[in-house]
């Protein structure tokens, strides 16, 4: 595994244990990356406080998404915006428009799921 932590936004995260990105949120943790998250409601995963508005998080890694397509849109200029090095789609959040536009704007755009990519050492 590379031993550098990355600092990961999630989007889409959720308070609720049966939602994979809460799961996300936690295994994150347990790998010990940063993680920032915004979610629908204001809350609580791990030691991670669920956000509801775009802050400007500064030295993000990685974004990982737990929102279906239509869902993305809002979120485009934002997720742009933080520059980070990669956008994970998570089965269910595959968007071609997005990915397009984060292969040119210098983003590596990866379809898969964080939690095998932790659990394989692959993130």
């Amino acid at each position: 595994m590379n031993d550098s932590k990355k600092k990961t936004l999630v989007i889409g995260a959720s308070p609720n244990p049966q939602r994979y990105s809460f799961l996300a949120v936690n295994n994150l943790r347990e790998h010990q990356h940063p993680v920032v998250a915004i979610g629908r409601r204001q809350s609580t995963v791990a030691d991670v406080n669920i956000v509801t508005a775009r802050e400007n998080f500064k030295d993000v890694d990685t974004v990982t998404i737990y929102l279906n397509p239509a869902n993305q849109k809002e979120y485009y200029n934002y997720i742009l915006s933080l520059h980070p090095k990669r956008i994970i789609f998570n089965p269910g959040a595959e968007n071609k428009e997005l990915y397009d536009l984060a292969k040119a704007n210098g983003i590596k755009p990866l379809e898969a799921c964080t939690l095998v990519l932790l659990s394989t050492n692959q993130f």
